[in-house]
C-alpha cells in the first residue's frame, strides 16, 4: 500500500489560521478520498508559516470495482422513460434486466464502476480541496483566478512504495505538481527533492524547518525557561503567545533582552500587555519582587553575532513603544490625583454611546449605580460604598491607558482608584466588577464587588430585553448568555439569598430608549413598580388589570432565560434537567440559591434507593388519580376520612402521610431539604404496601373516593418538596 504526501508551499500563512487550515486540509483529502473508495490507515496533518502538510498512510493503489444495481421504470413504460433511464445508466436496452415485484414486472441495470488509480483520484480530491479552501480571508495574484490565504508557490504531491516515489499529476492554474520543497527562507533557500515523508521531515529538519507546531512551542518555552532560571528569574506563563510565536516562526531561536530601567516602575500588566500585543515578547519577572525586568524575544534565524544585532533592534522598538505607555500611565495618574479626579472620566462618558436605544455609558452608570446601592444591603455591603464604586468602575473607559489597551479595562481602573486615594473596597470593584466572564474566571468575594458585578449585569440583561434584543438561535451579539451566567455565579458562589425578580423589575423600571422619552413598556414599569415588586410570584392573578399584566410579560421572559441558563450550568454539575425543571416549577424559583439548594437534595435523594422506589410510587398514585379525575370530572382533594380505611396498609398509609406531612413541612420552611427528602424515604415503604394490597378502583364508590383523596394526600405531601410530575422514571 503506498503512502501520500501533500505539501502546499506558499507565502507567509496568518498564525491563527494555521492550525485550522491543517486540519481542513486533513478532513477534505481524507473525506474525498475515502467517498471514492480509497480507504487508508492513518493521517495527520502539519504546518508552518509556509507550508501545509498532510501524510497519509497505508492507501489503496487503486479504488476497489463497485457493482450498482439500479431500479428502473415498469416494463411497458413509455419509451421516453426508458430511454432516459438508459441514458442515465449508460446501458442499452438488451443489457436490462426484467424482474417480477409486487408491483409487477420492472426493469433493473446493473452498472459496474471500474476501479482507478489512486493517483487519478488524488488529483481530483487535491484539486478539488486547493480550489475549494475554507480560508477565513482569501486573495487571488497574477492573472489566474486560484484564490489561497497567501501567493502559493509551489505543489508538492507523491505516492511512495517500496518500488519508489512517484509524482501525482497536477495542474492548478500553471502551478504544476512535483516532488520538491524549499528549506528555511534565509538559512536554506534552495529547492529539496523528498521521496517520501520520512525523508522529507529529515531533510526539512536540516534545512532549518521545524515541522511540527508543537515540537517549536516545546523548544520555545524550554529554551525561554532555562535562560530565565540562569538569571533567577520565571517566564510568566502565556500559553496564547506560545501558540501565537510557535506560527510565526520555522526555526525558533530564544533570546532574552533587557527593560529599560525608567519603565520598571510601570505595573507588571502594563509591560506585559504593551510586549504582548505589539512585539509578541514574553515577559519575565523576578520572583522576589514581582517586577517584569526582562522580556523573551524569538527569532527565526540563527545569526553570527548569536542575535546580538536582532535583539538590540528589539529592545530599541520596545523602548519606543514603553515609553508611549510610561506616558499614558503618568498622564492618567495626574488626572485621577486631580481635584477632579477619576469623576472627569465619567463626565467624557457623557459622550460616549453604549447602546443607540439604551443612552451613553454615563446614563448607563447612573443605572448601575442606582441598582448596586439596592443590591448593597443583600450582600451585606455598604450601599453608599457600592453606589461610589458603581459610579468609579467604569471611570478607566476615557483613560488614555484604556483607550490604548482596552484589555486591561478594570484592572487600570483599581490602580487609579488607589492613586485617587478611594477605599480599597471601591478600587477592587473597580478590577473584579467585570467577573466572571467566563466558566473558567475567578467570582469576586468582596461585598462591595458582587453588588457592582450583579448590578453591572443584570443593567446589560434587563436593558436588552427592554429592548427587545434577545439571543436567538446561536446567534448571541451582545453576549447576554455569559452576561446571566455570571450573575448565576455570582449568586451561587456568594450564596446571595433575595428574589431575582424583583431585582429585575427594578432594572427593567430605569430604562429609556435613545431620545429619553419613556417606552410604552417602561411607562407602566414604573407605574405600577411598587405593586409588582410586592408581588411573591412572577406571574399576574387573574384579577390583575391588563396593564399589569402586559408589564410581567418581559420581566418573566427574562426570568425564564436565567432558569435556562442555570439548567445548562448545573447539567455540567450533573445535576438532571427534568429535576431542576421539578425544582423550578415551586415557589421560590427567583432565589437561585434556594432553587440549587432543592434541586442538589432531590437529585442526590432520587439517586437513593428510596429515591427510585418513592417516585414510581408517586407515579403509579399520580397517573390512578389524574385519570379519574378526568373520567370523573372532579377533583379529588377534599382529604381522605381514616374510618373508611378497610386494609391495615390503607390505615398504615394514613399514619405515614400524618406523620410526614408533619415532617416534611416545617423541614421545607426551614429550608432543611436534606430533612425533607428523609420524611419522603419514610413514605416510600407505606406506598409500596398500599398499592401491593389494596385496589384503589374499589366496588364501593365510598371506599374508591376515600382512595382516590388519599393519594391526592401523597401528591400534595410530596408536591411539598419538588414538582414530582416533571421527573422522569
Amino acid at each position: 500500500m503506498p503512502d501520500l504526501l501533500i505539501e502546499l508551499f506558499s507565502e507567509e500563512i496568518p498564525a491563527r489560521m494555521q492550525a485550522r487550515a491543517a486540519e481542513d486540509l486533513k478532513k477534505r483529502v481524507t473525506d474525498g478520498l475515502v467517498e471514492a473508495g480509497l480507504t487508508y490507515a492513518g493521517a495527520a496533518a502539519l504546518s508552518t508559516p509556509r507550508r501545509l502538510t498532510l501524510a497519509v498512510d497505508g492507501l489503496l493503489a487503486e479504488s476497489p470495482t463497485i457493482c450498482e444495481e439500479r431500479k428502473g421504470p415498469k416494463v411497458g413504460a413509455p419509451d421516453k422513460a426508458i430511454e432516459g433511464f438508459l441514458r442515465g445508466a449508460g446501458l442499452t436496452r438488451d443489457q436490462l434486466e426484467e424482474r417480477e415485484t409486487p408491483k409487477g414486472a420492472v426493469y433493473f441495470a446493473m452498472i459496474e464502476k471500474p476501479g482507478r488509480p489512486a493517483a487519478e483520484i488524488i488529483a481530483e480530491v487535491l484539486e478539488d480541496t486547493i480550489r475549494n479552501f475554507p480560508w477565513p480571508k482569501s486573495m487571488r495574484w497574477g492573472a489566474g483566478s486560484l484564490r489561497w490565504v497567501r501567493p502559493l508557490h509551489s505543489i508538492l504531491c507523491i505516492l511512495s512504495d517500496e518500488a519508489g516515489a512517484a509524482v501525482v499529476d497536477l495542474d492548478i492554474d500553471g502551478i504544476k505538481s512535483g516532488n520538491t520543497t524549499r528549506g528555511h527562507r534565509f538559512m536554506a533557500p534552495d529547492e529539496i527533492t523528498v521521496t517520501g515523508f520520512d525523508d522529507y521531515a529529515a531533510k526539512l529538519k536540516r534545512a532549518h524547518v521545524v515541522l511540527d507546531a508543537r515540537e517549536r512551542g516545546e523548544a520555545i518555552w524550554q529554551e525561554a525557561t532555562n535562560q530565565a532560571f540562569a538569571n533567577g528569574l520565571d517566564v510568566v506563563e502565556d500559553k496564547g503567545l506560545l501558540a501565537e510565536v510557535a506560527g510565526l516562526i520555522e526555526w525558533p531561536v530564544v533570546l532574552m533582552g533587557a527593560i529599560g530601567e525608567e519603565f520598571l516602575a510601570l505595573p507588571p500588566e502594563v509591560l506585559q500587555t504593551s510586549m504582548r500585543e505589539h512585539q509578541k515578547f514574553f515577559s519575565v519577572k523576578n520572583p522576589k519582587t514581582g517586577r517584569i525586568e526582562r522580556f523573551i524575544t524569538v527569532a527565526n534565524r540563527e545569526t553570527a553575532d548569536n542575535g546580538a544585532t536582532i535583539l538590540a533592534g528589539n529592545q530599541k522598538v520596545l523602548s519606543a513603544r514603553l515609553a508611549d505607555a510610561k506616558f499614558f500611565w503618568e498622564n492618567d495618574l495626574r488626572t485621577a490625583k486631580s481635584e477632579a479626579g477619576m469623576g472627569s472620566w465619567v463626565e467624557n462618558l457623557g459622550n460616549v454611546t453604549f447602546h443607540n436605544k439604551l443612552g451613553t455609558q454615563a446614563a448607563r452608570i447612573d443605572r448601575i449605580a442606582a441598582l448596586a446601592r439596592e443590591i448593597a444591603p443583600v450582600m451585606g455591603a455598604d450601599a453608599d460604598l457600592a453606589e461610589q464604586a458603581a459610579r468609579v468602575a467604569k471611570a478607566d473607559l476615557s483613560s488614555e491607558m484604556v483607550y490604548e489597551f482596552p484589555e486591561l479595562q478594570g484592572l487600570m481602573g483599581r490602580y487609579y482608584a488607589e492613586a485617587a486615594g478611594l477605599p480599597s473596597a471601591v478600587a477592587n470593584a473597580c478590577e473584579q466588577h467585570y467577573s466572571p466572564l467566563g466558566p473558567g474566571d475567578d467570582v469576586p468575594s468582596e461585598p462591595v464587588s458582587v453588588a457592582v458585578a450583579l448590578a453591572d449585569k443584570l443593567d446589560t440583561l434587563t436593558g436588552f430585553w427592554a429592548i427587545d434584543e434577545k439571543p436567538t438561535g446561536s446567534k448571541d451579539p451582545f453576549a447576554l448568555r455569559r452576561a446571566a451566567l455570571g450573575v448565576i455565579r455570582l449568586v451561587l458562589e456568594n450564596d446571595v439569598r433575595g428574589s431575582l425578580w424583583k431585582l429585575n423589575l427594578r432594572g427593567f423600571s430605569q430604562h429609556v430608549v435613545k431620545d429619553g422619552s419613556e417606552s410604552d413598556l417602561l411607562a407602566r414599569f414604573k407605574e405600577h413598580l411598587n405593586e409588582l415588586v410586592s408581588r411573591d410570584l412572577p406571574t399576574a392573578d387573574s384579577e390583575a388589570s391588563e396593564e399589569l399584566e402586559h408589564a410581567l410579560k418581559t420581566p418573566a421572559d427574562l426570568l425564564s432565560f436565567f432558569h435556562d441558563r442555570l439548567k445548562v450550568f448545573l447539567r455540567d454539575q450533573g445535576i438532571r434537567h427534568d429535576v431542576i425543571d421539578a425544582c423550578i416549577a415551586m415557589d421560590g424559583n427567583d432565589d437561585l440559591t434556594l432553587l440549587v439548594k432543592r434541586a442538589r437534595a432531590l437529585e442526590d435523594f432520587l439517586k437513593t434507593e428510596d429515591g427510585t422506589n418513592l417516585l414510581q410510587g408517586f407515579k403509579r398514585a399520580n397517573n390512578i388519580l389524574s385519570q379519574a379525575e378526568e373520567k370523573d370530572g372532579v377533583e379529588y382533594s377534599y382529604g381522605a376520612d381514616r374510618k373508611f380505611a378497610e386494609d391495615d396498609s390503607e390505615k398504615a398509609l394514613f399514619d405515614a402521610l400524618e406523620a410526614g406531612g408533619a415532617a416534611i413541612s416545617p423541614a421545607i420552611e426551614g429550608e432543611d431539604f436534606a430533612a425533607a427528602m428523609r420524611g419522603m424515604a419514610a413514605l416510600r415503604a407505606p406506598i409500596d404496601a398500599f398499592f401491593e394490597a389494596v385496589q384503589v378502583n374499589a366496588d364501593s364508590d365510598i371506599v374508591r373516593r376515600n382512595r382516590l383523596n388519599l393519594l391526592s394526600q401523597i401528591r400534595q405531601v410530596c408536591g411539598q418538596v419538588a414538582d414530582l410530575t416533571k421527573v422522569e422514571g
